[in-house]
């Protein structure tokens, strides 16, 4: 197993990224190898000393795409930067992982460009966990890569997200729901009403309904689906609550568990490859889970079963 990370990437690069990989280092297999792409005489004179060294392999830049970089341009241009490179060995199958605090954008703009979409997705996208009172999960997506959906799309993300919800966060039956502003089939906006008659009896994934903004942390639904705007809209709510309950000193064993660093990063899910894209300001802990993340996912045979899924529905 090997898995590619950018250095190089994030707003507190590249030491946020190699104290993570340190923490990593003791818990992998053997046979696990972490590639490390970027400037590699900084990463090499960091682990020199690491009883672990064996695990680590380095592909050597100092280009990277800046976060104010326009992404698709930035990464047609730089084909010598960490995230091209990334993109161009899990393509190549010399990776079989890629995972960046980089530019998101760039990111995205990979997983489309050079891994292209799995056939028959019609919109690849991301999602998040979202934590429940009783210490399970929620799984909602899209969060940000499509602003607008057909009803076509919703329902895809349905598949994928039951898929993840299934294979990743261990729930057997995963319950999917379709987020509205009202519990009834007829509430919504025309899109969300047309969707609702796709997933209505489908024989894809538990459907379970509408649900509303005040379910989206119960255990009504395990996968919620929504369009990338007020998908991004909740996940970027929801770090709010989570920043104010610090700067408040408040403790809370339940809102604690909305440190994004708990869960690693963002799953893009409908490409040719697994790919995480991680919050910028990701810290060492968020860095070390995006590895074990990653881990998961190609463990997990991710990308493999939502290609059966989806030649089981043609």
């Amino acid at each position: 197993m090997r898995i590619g990370i950018d250095i190089l990437g994030g707003d507190y690069a590249p030491e946020n990224c190699l104290k993570g990989i340190e923490m990593a280092l003791p818990q992998l297999h053997h046979s696990t190898k972490l590639v490390l792409i970027g400037d590699q005489n900084i990463a090499k004179q960091y682990f020199k000393k690491s009883p672990h060294y064996h695990h680590l392999e380095f592909v050597h830049t100092t280009e990277e795409i800046k976060m104010g970089e326009h992404p698709a341009k930035a990464y047609m241009k730089k084909t010598n930067s960490t995230i091209h490179l990334g993109f161009t060995l899990l393509k190549n199958k010399e990776i079989d992982a890629f995972l960046s605090a980089g530019n998101s954008g760039a990111m995205l703009a990979g997983s489309m460009l050079t891994l292209k979409p799995i056939v028959g997705i019609m919109r690849p996208c991301i999602g998040t966990i979202l934590p429940k009172p009783n210490g399970k999960l929620n799984f909602l997506l899209d969060v940000g890569t499509n602003v607008d959906c057909r009803p076509d799309i919703l329902y895809q993300f349905g598949i994928l997200g039951n898929i993840y919800a299934r294979e990743m966060l261990g729930i057997e039956k995963p319950k999917v729901g379709l987020l509205n502003i009202g519990e009834e089939s007829e509430k919504g906006n025309l899109t969300v009403q047309a969707t609702y008659k796709l997933m209505k009896d489908n024989p894809d994934f538990h459907f379970v309904g509408n649900v509303e903004g005040r379910h989206i942390f119960s255990d009504r639904a395990d996968v919620i689906v929504t369009d990338g705007f007020t998908g991004n809209v909740i996940l970027k709510m929801a770090e709010a609550f989570y920043t104010l309950l610090l700067k408040r000193k408040i403790q809370d064993e339940y809102f604690s568990q909305f440190n994004y660093e708990l869960y690693g990063g963002t799953p893009v899910l409908g490409v040719n490859g697994n790919v995480i894209i991680g919050h910028g300001i990701s810290s060492p802990l968020a860095f070390n889970n995006m590895i074990f993340q990653a881990k998961n996912m190609i463990k997990n045979h991710l990308v493999d079963k939502i290609k059966k899924a989806l030649d089981t529905d043609n």
